[in-house]
């Protein structure tokens, strides 16, 4: 197995701060690693911070999407961009929370062959259309999310997951970033 975290060899330069390496602690005691994705931005804590407030906020935070259905936007977007990192991460995260590992399969190979709901497949339609044709987003395109069962606000986090992953999903392929070895074998 590879430890590589990225191509890019950028040199922190300095300890973590104690705030970072308490951070960094946190996501060893809970996912049993620090994801490589931390550990390549920490060679500027700034960004780092930015990057994780962010993830914490779209991903995490109170939504009228639920925790998978971010899982699923992030895992269509990153399948659209090939982005190894974020399949092999966010399609082992819906597998844990659907409990489903053929779900979280389809998602990465290709979400229209698995079964969804109304619901999950329109969110997905229009993560996806933004992903590949943004300037073709239209009013009828928010009015499929609402006819759907999805507010405003809903459209709104849909469209800053989406718009999230597609900034990561550039930046992983761009440094060559890899997913952590243990994303591969979770909830399989």
């Amino acid at each position: 197995m590879s430890s590589k975290v990225t191509a890019l060899q950028i040199d922190p330069g300095e300890a973590l701060s104690e705030k970072t390496q308490a951070y960094f602690d946190l996501c060893q005691e809970k996912l049993g690693m620090v994801p490589n994705v931390l550990k390549a931005y920490s060679f500027d804590e700034t960004k780092l911070r930015a990057f994780t407030d962010m993830y914490n906020e779209l991903m995490l935070a109170e939504s009228g999407l639920t925790k998978l259905e971010r899982e699923m936007i992030a895992v269509a977007v990153s399948s659209v961009n090939h982005c190894f990192y974020c399949l092999a991460a966010h399609g082992a995260a819906v597998r844990e929370l659907s409990g489903d590992p053929i779900l979280g399969e389809m998602m990465v190979m290709n979400y229209r062959a698995a079964e969804l709901s109304v619901r999950q497949r329109a969110m997905l339609d229009f993560a996806v259309k933004l992903t590949q044709t943004p300037a073709e987003i239209v009013e009828s395109d928010r009015q499929a999310l609402r006819d759907a069962g999805f507010g405003d606000r809903d459209i709104w986090d849909i469209s800053s997951v989406a718009a999230f992953f597609n900034m990561t999903n550039r930046v992983a392929a761009a440094s060559d970033m890899r997913p952590n070895d243990e994303y591969h074998s979770r909830a399989r």
